[in-house]
C-alpha cells in the first residue's frame, strides 16, 4: 500500500509540480536571507557576526530531514509548530521522504516555506557508506575549498601616522601593523563523516609577525578543528575550537539566534544542537580542547575539556600591597592587538573549562529532558574595579554553574524550559510555550528571569540584555496569516531591571513592542511595513536635572520601517527601503532617517549587488542600521549617523565550478563634519572607503 502511494504521489508531482523544480534549482542567496533574519539589529558587533557564522553553518551542515526531531526542525527558525507537526505526521504515515518535492504534499508546506528552508535541510540515507580511507576522503571531498581574503581603508588614519612627541619626549602611540585585513579559511567536510579546517585572521593596525614571546606567529589568531562522527553511538568526536548549545543558552549557548525581530514565534526558543566545530575569527565565547558526544538508546552523554588563551589586563601588585599575587582586572573581547598596549594583553591569562550534559529523550522523541553543567577556572583571580551598578558581577578565580532543562512537543504545542544555579547562589530561568493555534495563527509566551548574582560566561539566552544577568521578563509574540498573501506578526515585551546597570543608577523597566504586516502578492513582489517602539529608563545627566543626584527619566525611540522587493526578471532585482526613527528623552525629540536604494544583477557567471544610501539623523541616538551585502563569510551593518551618503558595489565572478572571485569597495561620504571618528582611528576627511578582495578555491568541483 505504501509503494502504491508512492507511486501515485510521483506521478501527481511529475504531472503539476514542474515549475517548483525550477524554483528549487535556482541559487540560494545567503546575503538576502541574513538581511530578512536581521531585518532589525540595534547595531554591528562581534556577537551578531558570530551569530552569522552560525547561520553559515547550517547551510553548509543541512539538517537531515529523515532523521531530524522537532526540536532540531525548530532550529532552522522558518517552520510554526503547525508545520514541524505536520511534517512528522507525514514522515510516520509515508515513511522516509525521498524526494525534496514531497514536501509541497504538506499541509502548509508552500513554496515559500520550502524555499527558506531548502538551503539547511537535506535528505540522506539511514546507512554510512566510507569504502575510502578517512585521509582519502577528506582529500577527495566535494565540498573542500579554501578562500583568501584582503581587505582595508583607503583613507589613512591617525594610527598609520609618524607619531608626535609629548612633552617630557615620549613619542605618542600608533599602530604597528599595516592597515591590511587578511583573512585565511580553509575547510573540507562531509555530513555525519567528518570535519576539518582553519582560520586564520589579521586585523588591520596589526603586525604579520612571527614573535613567540607575545604569543604572534604570522596571523595574529588562529582557529582550528577536527571533527570526527564515527557511528550512531558516538555521534561527534572533535578535537581543537568548538561551541555547545544545550537546553535553552542558559549554560551552554552557542547556536544560531536570532533573537527579537521580524520574526515574533520560532526565535523564542533555543534547540540543543550539541556539539559543533568552531571556524569564527571572533577571538573569544569558544572552547578549545576536546569534547565526544555518546549516544545509546534514549540517551546521550556529552563531555568537554578546554583550555583557552584569553587576552586580559593583568595587576602585578608592588611590594607595599596587600596583595601578594597578580590577578585580572578586565578581559578583552575586541580581539584586536595594534598596539603595545594591546599586545601586552594577549594571551595573559587561561581559561580551563570542564563541562558535561546529559539528555534523554522519548522514542518518538517528542520529549526530552537534561542536565548541564560546567565549571571554569581562570589562571588569575578576576577582580574588575568595582562600580555601584556593577556591584554583583562575577569576582574570583572559579566559576560553576547548573542547569535542567526540558522540551516537549504535544501535537502542535512546544513547551520548554531551563532552570540554572551559578556558585553565586544566583538562579536563572527561562520558560515558555510556543503553538499553533490554528493553520493560520502561531503563538509563543516566554517567562524569564536573572538575579543580579547569576553568572554564566557562555550562556546566550533569550532576553533583552546581551547577557542573562539582572533582568525578569514576559514576552508574548503572535503571527497571524490574514490571507494566503497578507500577513501580520506582532509581540510586546515587558522586562524589569532589579539592580542598576551602566547608566541606570537605580532600578528599572520598560517594554518593547513590534507590529509587522507584510503583502506578496506574487513570488517577484514582496512588500512590508514595520514600527518598533521601545522604552528604558536612562540617567538624566546631572548637569540637565535640579537634583545633585542622578535620576531617571524614561528615553523612548521609535523605529519606522517600508521596504519593498521586487524581481524584475531573472536577471535583474530591486529593493527600496525608508527608515526613519524619533528618540524621546528628557523633554527633547529628535529625529532620523534613512533612504535606500539597492539594484542587483545575475548574469550567467556574474553577480553584481549595488546600493545608494542617504541618511540625516540628529543625534547618534537616531542612528540608522541596514545590513550590506557583502563577500562570502563576511558580515556587514555599518551605522548610518549624522548626514551624508553611502555606496556599494558587490561584484562576483565565478568563470568555474572550481573558482570564485569577488571585489567590493563601499564609501561614505559627510556633509556636515570633515574629520570622522576620533583617537588613533581618526580619519581627516568627510568620507571613508572600503576595499575589499576575495577568492576562493574549491578543490574536487
Amino acid at each position: 500500500m505504501k509503494k502504491k502511494s508512492y507511486i501515485l504521489f510521483f506521478l501527481f508531482f511529475l504531472t503539476h509540480f514542474q515549475t517548483l523544480g525550477q524554483t528549487l534549482n535556482a541559487d540560494f542567496d545567503i546575503e538576502a536571507f541574513m538581511e530578512e533574519m536581521f531585518s532589525f539589529q540595534e547595531g554591528e558587533n562581534e556577537e551578531m557576526a558570530q551569530q552569522y557564522e552560525n547561520l553559515m553553518q547550517f547551510y553548509f551542515t543541512p539538517l537531515d530531514l529523515n532523521k531530524a526531531t522537532a526540536d532540531e526542525l525548530q532550529s532552522l527558525y522558518s517552520l510554526s509548530p503547525f508545520q514541524i507537526q505536520q511534517l512528522l505526521e507525514y514522515r510516520n504515515n509515508f515513511g522516509p521522504i525521498i524526494s525534496i518535492y514531497e514536501l509541497q504534499a504538506i499541509p502548509k508546506f508552500d513554496k515559500a516555506t520550502i524555499q527558506n528552508i531548502l538551503p539547511f535541510v537535506s535528505i540522506s540515507s539511514n546507512k554510512k557508506i566510507h569504502p575510502k580511507p578517512l585521509v582519502n576522503r577528506i582529500l577527495e571531498e566535494k565540498n573542500a575549498y579554501i578562500m583568501f581574503r584582503a581587505r582595508r581603508y583607503l583613507e589613512t588614519r591617525k594610527g598609520y601616522t609618524p607619531p608626535d612627541t609629548l612633552g617630557n619626549g615620549r613619542l605618542t602611540q600608533r599602530y604597528l601593523g599595516d592597515p591590511n585585513n587578511y583573512y585565511l579559511r580553509f575547510r573540507s567536510q562531509h555530513i555525519n563523516d567528518f570535519s576539518f579546517g582553519f582560520t586564520l585572521d589579521k586585523d588591520s593596525g596589526e603586525q604579520f609577525i612571527w614573535d613567540t614571546s607575545s604569543k604572534r606567529y604570522g596571523f595574529n589568531f588562529l582557529s582550528y578543528h577536527f571533527s570526527l562522527y564515527p557511528d550512531k553511538h558516538w555521534k561527534i568526536l572533535t578535537v581543537g575550537d568548538y561551541k555547545a548549545q544545550f537546553g535553552q543558552g542558559l549554560v551552554f549557548g552557542a547556536g544560531f539566534s536570532v533573537g527579537k525581530g521580524s520574526e515574533t514565534i520560532t526565535t523564542t526558543r533555543r534547540s540543543s544542537s550539541g556539539i559543533r566545530p568552531y571556524t569564527s575569527a571572533t577571538e573569544f565565547g569558544y572552547f578549545r580542547g576536546a569534547a565526544a558526544t555518546y549516544q545509546f538508546d534514549q540517551f546521550e552523554g556529552s563531555i568537554l575539556l578546554s583550555h583557552t588563551p584569553r587576552s586580559a589586563s593583568i595587576l602585578v601588585p608592588d611590594s607595599l600591597s596587600k596583595s601578594l599575587s597578580s590577578y585580572i582586572t578586565s578581559l578583552s573581547q575586541s580581539g584586536y592587538h595594534r598596539t603595545s598596549t594591546e599586545i601586552n594583553k594577549k594571551s595573559k591569562a587561561w581559561e580551563n573549562n570542564l563541562g558535561a550534559n546529559f539528555n534523554y529523550h522519548s522514542i518518538n522523541k517528542n520529549f526530552q529532558l537534561g542536565i548541564n553543567t560546567l565549571w571554569t577556572r581562570f589562571s588569575q583571580p578576576y577582580k574588575r574595579k568595582e562600580r555601584v551598578y556593577n556591584k554583583f558581577e562575577f569576582r574570583g578565580k572559579i566559576n560553576h554553574i547548573h542547569s535542567a532543562y526540558f522540551s516537549y512537543n504535544y501535537q502542535n504545542h512546544f513547551f520548554f524550559g531551563e532552570a540554572a544555579i551559578s556558585k553565586s547562589k544566583g538562579k536563572g530561568m527561562v520558560l515558555g510555550w510556543m503553538s499553533s493555534l490554528s493553520p493560520e495563527m502561531d503563538f509563543s509566551l516566554l517567562l524569564r528571569r536573572f538575579d543580579r548574582h547569576f553568572h554564566t560566561f557562555y550562556g546566550s539566552s533569550f532576553g533583552e540584555n546581551s547577557r542573562a544577568i539582572n533582568e525578569r521578563g514576559i514576552y508574548l509574540g503572535l503571527n497571524y496569516s490574514i490571507t494566503k498573501d497578507l500577513k501580520w506578526s506582532g509581540y510586546f515585551d515587558f522586562f524589569r531591571f532589579p539592580w542598576l546597570k551602566f547608566r541606570t543608577y537605580a532600578p528599572s523597566d520598560g517594554h518593547e513592542w513590534l507590529q509587522r504586516l507584510s503583502f506578496s502578492p506574487k513570488k517577484s513582489l514582496q512588500i512590508y511595513f514595520q514600527i518598533r517602539e521601545e522604552l528604558k529608563d536612562r540617567n538624566i545627566p546631572i548637569d540637565q536635572s535640579d537634583h545633585l543626584i542622578y535620576q531617571l527619566r524614561g528615553r523612548k525611540r521609535r523605529n519606522y520601517l517600508a521596504n519593498l522587493d521586487f524581481k524584475i526578471s531573472d536577471s535583474y532585482s530591486i529593493r527600496s527601503r525608508v527608515q526613519w526613527s524619533n528618540f524621546d528623552f528628557n523633554d527633547n525629540k529628535t529625529w532620523g532617517y534613512a533612504l535606500v536604494q539597492d539594484i542587483n544583477a545575475d548574469w550567467d557567471n556574474w553577480r553584481l549587488s549595488t546600493r545608494m544610501a542617504i541618511f540625516d539623523t540628529d543625534d547618534y541616538d537616531n542612528r540608522q542600521y541596514v545590513y550590506e551585502k557583502n563577500v562570502l563569510w563576511a558580515f556587514s551593518i555599518p551605522a548610518y549617523y549624522g548626514q551624508g551618503m553611502r555606496y556599494y558595489f558587490l561584484l562576483q565572478y565565478r568563470p568555474s565550478r572550481r573558482w570564485d572571485f569577488w571585489i567590493r569597495w563601499s564609501r561614505t561620504i559627510y556633509t556636515d563634519r570633515d574629520k570622522i571618528s576620533s583617537g588613533l582611528q581618526e580619519v581627516q576627511s568627510n568620507r571613508l572607503s572600503q576595499l575589499n578582495l576575495q577568492v576562493r578555491l574549491r578543490f574536487n568541483k
